[in-house]
């Protein structure tokens, strides 16, 4: 056989030219077996690929003419020639250069080669004839639309909604073959509607004077009522913000000065129902108090270049406002999307001072990335202004109504936090397909038909039939499999927890070692409600994250440590200890008064008849402060009370 020029190979392949010579019959090589199973593209090669090859050979790359984003590019070859012989392994090329017989043509030519399983895998999907899904090429990930796209509501007469969303969620439940379910009972739907809306029980007079209305409004009525107490949606709804926005009380960089808190700012932001579009803006573009989210950590010691400032800035605004994960990103060209180095530098630039050196995988390459934003068809950034300036125009142009992705991004993270699961998930990933696209486009278009205003979204959900449905299960697994057929069961956070039981109690400790000084700002309010503590045993346990990080989403999932806490915590059993003896002081001269009260505000129900025959067996003859701790340890236990169904 003639000696012949094979250039870049597949995959794995990192640009060469390098010169082949087929060895002589007896010294035919020995490659790993193919492997004896039928293969997955999806499952089993397009991971070695993407992990392997995209990087010179797909994306614009074709290192000696060689590409593999597409199965046709694979089968026309290279610069020289052939690579793949479709159904023989043993005699395609690839197969030579993948198994590393010749150390002069060896694939990849640097770093760990493929194992001998990853090269039986491919061996067998090219004797299985090349197998390639349609609809998937490496050489781009899938993108979804930055522009807003208008939706066009159908008339849905028959279940009596005049909500938007109700009515696109009819054709949606009739492709799946659903018929549209009855919504839960007046009961439920209040403290569904008072936890998911200001993070409280509904008290017994208010929930009584609900539950006695007879107006047909009534439940659009009450989230009215509710999402305007400015002060109970503040509380409630910066534990969110927080998380999403990294920002605590304690933690890494506030002892020495290497971050900052945002508390008050973000505070009365959200009791003022401040726009969304100048939420942002201030977050982005910074004013007086709120200059701690671009500050970010200043790490102490050696720190990596990905987690500089300005590395962190791009990280948070991309995953926050846009559902764009950057970090991969910030050490080299993503494995798991479109964005690159430069990408991500880019946007990091504009919060440095100076010009940012590239650095790939925590070395400089002395490269410098031109300052930009993600998406330049919005708009362009003008790297010669102070960085005041740029920042200034990144927040008008992440902003603007053309990005129909931040209003997107915002409505679905509001949608999951209501509903349990988003209307894509996860939600820091928006390139992911949604269950209703068209849902989601509305509710996006409307917050920016109504000046960005999330009151009115949250409002839009929670008036919805979609929200009052029956609630349903999720394991949380197999996200691409999920069918929406209600709210899907949640746990309550650590701060409705135990904010729940302080109000059954009326026992609201506050003394838990905060140093943050805001009751002036909550009106003169003297409660401290959970929000404001600093992390302890038991909300650690209860799922309050470490805001090292973003948080977008808690963990649904039960632990042993809750457990553990639950049972033996001394933070939950202090409180329930406190609170026993406040309800004795308070109602006892009742039990059976008692027994109803606590029912009806932990559960909102009256108790059975055989729940208060056996709770006053363990009360005895009179009312002691232990026997009602009893009770409230067993209501307190009750999935009843820990979920929100």
């Amino acid at each position: 056989m003639m000696n012949r020029i094979r250039k870049s190979l597949p995959g794995l392949l990192v640009a060469m030219t390098l010169p082949f010579s087929a060895p002589a019959a007896a010294e035919e090589p020995q490659y790993p077996p193919s492997a004896k199973r039928a293969v997955s593209f999806e499952e089993d090669i397009e991971p070695i690929f993407r992990e392997n090859c995209t990087k010179c050979h797909a994306r614009g790359k074709a290192e000696g003419g060689f590409r593999i984003d597409v199965r046709d590019l694979v089968l026309i070859g290279s610069d020289s020639g052939i690579v793949v012989e479709t159904g023989n392994s043993e005699k395609s090329y690839l197969t030579h250069v993948i198994s590393g017989v010749d150390p002069s043509t060896k694939m990849p030519p640097q770093g760990e080669p493929l194992s001998d399983e990853q090269v039986g895998l491919i061996r067998a999907w090219i004797d299985q004839g090349l197998p390639w899904p349609t609809g998937i090429t490496l050489g781009r990930f899938k993108e979804a639309e930055v522009k807003p796209r208008e939706v066009i509501v159908p008339a849905a007469k028959a279940i009596h909604s005049d909500n938007p969303i109700d009515h696109l969620l009819v054709s949606y439940f009739q492709k799946n073959e659903i018929d549209f379910p009855d919504i839960v009972d007046d009961r439920r739907f209040a403290r569904r509607a008072y936890l998911d809306s200001i993070g409280l029980l509904p008290p017994p007079d208010e929930l009584k004077t609900f539950l006695e209305d007879d107006s047909s409004d009534k439940r659009t009525r009450l989230v009215e009522d509710l999402l305007s107490r400015d002060q109970a949606y503040a509380e409630h709804w910066i534990t969110f913000w927080n998380d999403i926005l990294r920002n605590d009380f304690t933690g890494t960089g506030y002892i020495d000065g290497g971050r900052k808190q945002i508390t008050h700012w973000l505070y009365e932001s959200l009791r003022k129902n401040k726009p969304y579009n100048q939420f942002v803006c201030e977050l982005v573009d910074p004013v007086t108090g709120s200059e701690g989210f671009i500050k970010g950590i200043i790490w102490r010691g050696v720190t990596n270049s990905s987690q500089t400032p300005a590395m962190q800035a791009a990280q948070n605004i991309g995953q926050v406002f846009m559902g764009i994960n950057l970090k991969c990103a910030s050490c080299h060209d993503s494995f798991i999307s479109n964005w690159t180095l430069e990408d991500s530098y880019a946007l990091a630039g504009v919060f440095s001072d100076e010009a940012l050196e590239i650095h790939r995988c925590d070395t400089g390459t002395g490269e410098h990335a031109p300052i930009k934003f993600l998406y330049e068809e919005l708009g362009t950034i003008d790297a010669t202004l102070p960085k005041a300036e740029r920042e200034e125009e990144l927040a008008h142009i992440l902003t603007d109504e053309q990005n129909g992705r931040f209003a997107r991004t915002i409505v679905n993270r509001l949608w999951a936090r209501l509903l349990g699961h988003g209307l894509i998930e996860p939600n820091d990933e928006m390139d992911r397909e949604p269950w209703d696209q068209d849902i989601l486009d509305w509710l996006a278009q409307d917050l920016v038909d109504h000046d960005y205003d999330l009151r009115r979204t949250l409002k839009n959900i929670l008036s919805s039939k979609a929200y009052q449905l029956p609630s349903t299960s999720w394991d949380g697994q197999n996200d691409e499999e999920f069918i929406f057929q209600g709210p899907v069961v949640k746990r309550m956070t650590a701060e409705q927890f135990r904010d729940a039981l302080c109000a059954l109690t009326d026992y609201w400790p506050g003394d838990l070692g905060t140093d943050l000084k805001i009751a002036n700002v909550i009106d003169g309010e003297t409660k401290t409600r959970s929000w404001m503590l600093k992390r302890d045993p038991f909300t650690v346990a209860m799922g309050r994250p470490n805001r090292d990080q973003i948080n977008s989403q808690r963990s649904p999932y039960a632990t042993t440590l809750q457990a553990l806490e639950l049972t033996n915590g001394s933070t939950l059993a202090d409180l329930l200890k406190q609170g026993a003896g406040r309800l004795v002081s308070d109602h006892g001269e009742s039990p059976e008064e008692l027994i109803h009260y606590l029912f009806f505000y932990g559960l909102g129900r009256e108790p059975e008849q055989e729940e208060v025959t056996l709770i006053s067996e363990m009360m005895g003859e009179s009312l002691s402060s232990e026997s009602v701790e009893d009770i409230l340890w067993g209501i307190a236990m009750l999935p009843e009370f820990q979920l929100i169904y």
